[in-house]
């Protein structure tokens, strides 16, 4: 099938080299030209593990190609929309510029049948607006809403192999149309069983901040329970493991930390919650205010104990940073606590020294001011207090013995509560956790 992919950022770029690599004709479009010069090239532009293979692979055989020019999206019978949707610049609403201009300008390309299919995550309602602005065009096509599940650092497997689709398909005949051509699309992972919801627009608008507000939810909840654990001298990681043996429960994203952070779930959110009071049932998602207000109190709380730690102050002290992305396996830095630290230890007059495997580029593009080591030896060398806040394999694995020898203070503090106290304890560091004793 010839599909075009418009938008090539994060998710584009990802689902056009995955659609590819299925097999499809792909063309990308995207408005910036140094990035589709990158992508022609088999270059990707952010940090994803498998990304650049696909790019390559998907790129030789003549499948895949990426364009500034909307006129080469002539000829595709499904169209993808996978701009970004921003939190707007005044308001926690969610900025549909870019949707809108891409669809604006796809329209005069459409052809009778197409499929035009958004994937960009959006307020519940816009689907059906877009899908007017479509029908009073006169093209013949039709509109689809198929969200994305992805998770950084995984993003190629979850387009290729996802754990679940959802279509939001129109009524009658062009649903099931729709739904046809969405089955080609994904007829690789529906032969392998992939389970498939088909819904209307709205709920499939919903499915995905709806998605993004429970895991939310749950991150905040284990750290509301770290906040408690802290006063009261009790042990949170033991608290998830043991309530996560319930079923109804589990024990994925029951990790106490610095909170979360991203392009994603902050913003998601927060446009939920605005367009939840728009519709007039802000208090159906209330909880939400506090669920982001919980996330952010973890930030603060973790600068509060490094200037415990170091006896009341903090100026002048050398503290390492490990870890600047949000996550790890990715370079992003959109919204990360762990940049977020680093940014108030050293506004309150510490010499930080940051280091990250992939994000310390873009760290310096939104934070100059910090100081950055590519080396993780280098940025630990005479550190008053080490202070891990992105979990990367790398600092997981940490010798704490021959770390010792490198620091000033062997004082450590576990922004995600992944290292093994009784190591670190036993190798001379005076070790800290987050709602640990």
């Amino acid at each position: 099938m010839r599909i075009s992919v418009i938008g090539c950022g994060y998710l584009g770029a990802v689902h056009s080299a995955a659609m590819a690599e299925l097999g499809h004709d792909v063309v990308g479009v995207d408005v910036d030209p140094a990035k589709v010069e990158a992508l022609s090239d088999g270059r990707a532009p952010f940090f994803e593990p498998g990304l650049p293979d696909i790019l390559r692979s998907a790129g030789a055989t003549g499948r895949l190609a990426f364009t500034t020019s909307m006129a080469r999206v002539a000829g595709a019978r499904v169209h993808f929309v996978a701009v970004g949707t921003p939190q707007a610049r005044n308001s926690n609403s969610a900025d549909l510029a870019y949707v809108d201009a891409a669809i604006d300008a796809l329209i005069p390309h459409l052809r009778e049948g197409d499929l035009v299919v958004g994937k960009s995550t959006v307020p519940v309602g816009t689907a059906a607006r877009l899908a007017e602005k479509i029908a009073a065009s006169g093209s013949g096509a039709m509109l689809a809403w198929n969200p994305e599940f992805l998770r950084e650092g995984f993003a190629v497997k979850d387009t290729i192999a996802p754990d679940r689709l959802v279509y939001g398909l129109p009524d009658g005949a062009a649903g099931e149309r729709a739904k046809s051509l969405l089955d080609e699309v994904y007829a690789t992972a529906l032969s392998t069983g992939t389970p498939c919801v088909t819904a209307d627009y709205q709920t499939a608008e919903l499915v995905k901040v709806a998605a993004n507000a429970f895991l939310a939810t749950k991150i905040s909840f284990i750290n509301a329970m770290a906040e408690i654990a802290e006063v009261a001298d009790a042990d949170v990681t033991k608290l998830a493991d043991a309530i996560g043996y319930d079923a109804r429960i589990g024990r994925r994203f029951l990790n106490a930390g610095i909170g979360f952070g991203g392009g994603c779930l902050p913003k998601d959110i927060r446009a939920f919650t605005a367009r939840a009071e728009e519709l007039g049932r802000g208090e159906s998602v209330a909880f939400l205010k506090e669920i982001d207000a919980i996330n952010m109190r973890r930030r603060q709380r973790m600068v509060d104990m490094v200037v415990e730690a170091l006896g009341g102050q903090v100026f002048q002290k050398k503290v390492t940073v490990l870890g600047l992305a949000f996550k790890p396996d990715s370079d992003d830095v959109r919204d990360s606590p762990a940049l977020d630290v680093a940014v108030q230890l050293n506004g309150r007059g510490a010499h930080v020294i940051a280091t990250d495997p992939e994000a310390i580029p873009n760290s310096i593009r939104l934070q100059p001011q910090l100081g950055f080591a590519t080396d993780t030896a280098d940025a630990l060398h005479g550190a008053d207090c080490v202070v891990l806040v992105t979990e990367w394999k790398e600092y997981r694995d940490l010798d704490p013995v021959a770390l010792k020898e490198q620091v000033r203070t062997p004082l450590i503090i576990d922004g995600r509560n992944v290292l093994d106290p009784d190591r670190w304890r036993a190798a001379g560091w005076t070790y800290i956790g987050m709602g640990r004793p």
